[in-house]
């Protein structure tokens, strides 16, 4: 009687979770007899506006946008509304949906061939429309295109890959309840002296470790006690790991081998604001913000086109790559011509291996977007604090399990950045007898985007400057994944491999690698682009030639396949990497180009035959090239969910096809290695890492050598408060 008591006390614990789960999607939550999800373009309050208007300066975040009337404009566009309720009534009528039970795992644009985008000129009619649709039926997984035109559905042939689709954040959710159902669990959590009420359970992807697990979707669910803390990923019931079947959300295999390991004390691990002892609270900074008196300089047009200063680009939420570029072409300030340089461009992956082997840990080897849905778990920005004052916010309309549209939003910010920076500057010496000084400040465009995949937060800023460079960047915050312990102070071990670093009592932070790698369709004025490695080398000078001994020579050797474009980054044999236009040259003879920049990264070093790597392939180099391929889209493979690593950027690139004067893709890894520490406990402050993509003899000068500096007149006078 007493575990039914507890169970029940769990279940609206949970009922409660579950709306609030819901609230967070902008749904409805289901009643108790399956009542379906929000048709979004039923219900404007919900679905929140139309177009937006040109300026967008002075939006309000806290208005919901009204998208039962959008319409797509470009040939990318994504999916509207009432597309995507259009798409499931064509597949309601489907022979292979009518009369059995099916989950939507994807419902995205399928996008037209590149070379009828190219073509495409605004003003023209669009392409025929057609949905991309990933399912689940029988027990199958099936990849459809339904044109939205004709309603004629094609099931494409998707090959013998291992892997499935995608989880449903539904199903994600819906697993996290299945270990209610097993008395043995319930009474395995009393037996540990946790209420089933106080229970937060998360659902951790299988990765894929042989075959014992193959021919069924498996998951594993851990649990925490949210008892007298919001931060219940800090009190982890360590060594419990329930294995569940996905598809008949059965309880499979439950292991238990933390049974001595005590649940870590709550104190201390309330990150919010409001939790904090008033005499802890630090105000020792006064307000900042950036005032734009005339509104920024920035433009959205037509829902998802952005034109600001040089910059023209179109920009998408999806539900697996979280923000996507498309189109980006910068203005030349000699002839005044948009010319192109990316096609295409976003998060193709996450990898994130947990460096612990033990039962409860060595699973963990996360692939975010490709199980998780990068996009998908992206959360509404927070205004002020994610985004600063007079940022634009833009919501992601994507299909909820069964087909129906919903609305993420907030989801991405665009804002106009400056820091104090300097885009250049010089002032002459005063032997020269000449008094100049010129200065120019560096303002930038961001394009934001925040997933919280569980505990783990990841921020990914595309940054355009004037100069024509684009910095991507990602952080990194949020929680520590951790594991409990019997050990309250180092001086209780000695030599022993705790797999991470003791943060607090019965507290350890395991080592873990992050690992994000980008698609970047470059079209430098034009699809075909040949990639260069400019290698520096030392030369000796001859005997007599010069009172120098030695000096760095650049070496230029265009890569003909994808081989001669695998590259690992090595600080002793530095190169710079070029994607250029051979065809097309400045007045002085050099190709038009761009290079990638890397900054500080990491290298992946786990073994390669490890099944975890295997899967993550991907990460074996930093820069990879391959020829455009439509099919080539996620560096883990299009079903990366318990795959064997078979269909990955690696199993691509072998192939060594040519990429010299052709239409090309670059991948780019960045890397982090992290070892816990105290300073990340109870949350992590942010650490960040980029890369560039910066013009190469693609301009015939500097291109913001016009621009203005400021000057007092330009600028807002704002009294301080004492004077006011």
């Amino acid at each position: 009687m007493a575990a039914g008591k507890y169970l029940l006390s769990s279940f609206l614990s949970l009922t409660t979770a579950f709306a609030l789960f819901f609230t967070w999607l902008h749904l409805p939550s289901p009643s108790p007899n399956g009542a379906e999800l929000l048709d979004c373009a039923a219900y404007s309050p919900w679905c929140s506006s139309k177009s937006q208007p040109t300026n967008l300066g002075r939006q309000n975040p806290t208005r919901r946008r009204d998208h039962s009337s959008d319409t797509p404009h470009h040939p990318l566009d994504p999916l509207t509304v009432n597309e995507i309720n259009k798409v499931r009534s064509i597949l309601s009528s489907h022979p292979l949906f009518k009369s059995s039970p099916f989950s939507i795992h994807s419902l995205v644009l399928e996008e037209p061939n590149k070379s009828v985008v190219l073509k495409w000129q605004n003003g023209n009619s669009l392409p025929p429309r057609k949905a991309s649709v990933i399912a689940r039926v029988n027990g199958n997984s099936h990849v459809l295109t339904v044109d939205l035109t004709t309603a004629n559905v094609v099931i494409r042939e998707t090959g013998p890959h291992s892997g499935y689709p995608t989880m449903t954040v539904e199903e994600m959710n819906s697993a996290t309840w299945v270990p209610m159902k097993s008395e043995s669990f319930n009474q395995t959590i009393l037996n540990r002296g946790i209420a089933l009420s106080d229970l937060a359970c998360l659902p951790i992807s299988t990765g894929w470790f042989g075959a014992a697990e193959e021919n069924r979707r498996l998951i594993k669910v851990q649990c925490y006690s949210m008892k007298d803390t919001a931060n219940f990923y800090m009190r982890p019931i360590e060594g419990l790991t329930v294995l569940v079947d996905l598809d008949s959300q059965e309880v499979i295999e439950i292991s238990d081998k933390g049974k001595n390991i005590p649940i870590p004390k709550a104190a201390n691990t309330d990150y919010r604001y409001s939790a904090q002892p008033p005499n802890k609270v630090m105000k020792v900074l006064n307000p900042i913000s950036i005032e734009q008196s005339k509104g920024p300089s920035f433009m959205v047009e037509e829902n998802y086109l952005v034109k600001w200063a040089n910059w023209e680009f179109h920009l998408k939420p999806d539900p697996r790559a979280g923000s996507v570029i498309y189109g980006a072409k910068i203005r030349d300030p000699e002839t005044g011509n948009l010319r192109d340089v990316i096609y295409k461009g976003y998060t193709s992956e996450l990898f994130v291996p947990y460096m612990d082997p033990t039962d409860a840990w060595y699973f963990k080897t996360y692939m975010d977007a490709g199980e998780y849905g990068f996009g998908l778990q992206a959360m509404s920005l927070d205004p002020l604090n994610d985004c600063p004052r007079n940022a634009y916010y833009m919501d992601g309309v994507f299909a909820a399990v069964d087909g129906k549209p919903y609305v993420r939003r907030n989801m991405i910010c665009l804002f106009e950045s400056y820091a104090g920076d300097i885009g250049w500057r010089h002032a002459e010496s005063p032997i020269t007898g000449l008094d100049i000084t010129e200065v120019r400040p560096k303002v930038t465009l961001v394009a934001r985007m925040a997933a919280s995949v569980a505990n783990y937060d990841y921020i990914v800023d595309w940054e355009f400057q004037t100069d024509g460079l684009i910095r991507i960047k990602v952080g990194l915050s949020g929680i520590l994944m951790v594991k409990g312990t019997s050990y309250e102070n180092t001086n209780q071990f000695a030599g022993e491999d705790l797999h991470g670093t003791l943060l607090s009592e019965n507290v350890i932070g395991v080592i873990h690698d992050h690992y994000i790698t980008f698609y970047l369709d470059m079209d430098i004025d034009g699809s075909d682009n040949s990639f260069v490695k400019v290698n520096l080398q030392r030369q000796r000078t001859s005997k007599g030639e010069s009172p120098r001994k030695s000096y760095l020579k650049a070496v230029k050797k265009v890569a003909k396949t994808e081989k001669e474009a695998q590259i690992k980054l090595k600080l002793y044999d530095p190169s710079e990497f070029h994607v250029v236009n051979p065809s097309v040259k400045t007045r002085v003879g050099n190709p038009v180009g761009y290079k990638v920049v890397p900054a500080a990264t990491a290298a992946n070093l786990l073994d390669l035959d490890d099944p975890p790597q295997r899967r993550g392939a991907f990460t074996n180099n930093q820069i990879w090239v391959t020829p455009y391929n439509r099919s080539e889209e996620w560096a883990g493979g299009q079903f990366v969910y318990q795959s064997h690593g078979e269909d990955t950027l690696q199993t691509w690139s072998d192939r060594d096809r040519e990429i010299e004067n052709k239409d090309i893709v670059v991948w780019y890894t960045l890397g982090f290695h992290h070892i816990p520490c105290q300073e990340d406990f109870p949350i992590m402050p942010t650490v960040s890492a980029s890369f560039d993509l910066k013009p190469v003899n693609f301009f015939e000068s500097n291109p913001i050598l016009s621009f203005p500096p400021n000057t007092i007149q330009d600028l807002p006078v704002c009294k301080p408060a004492a004077s006011a």
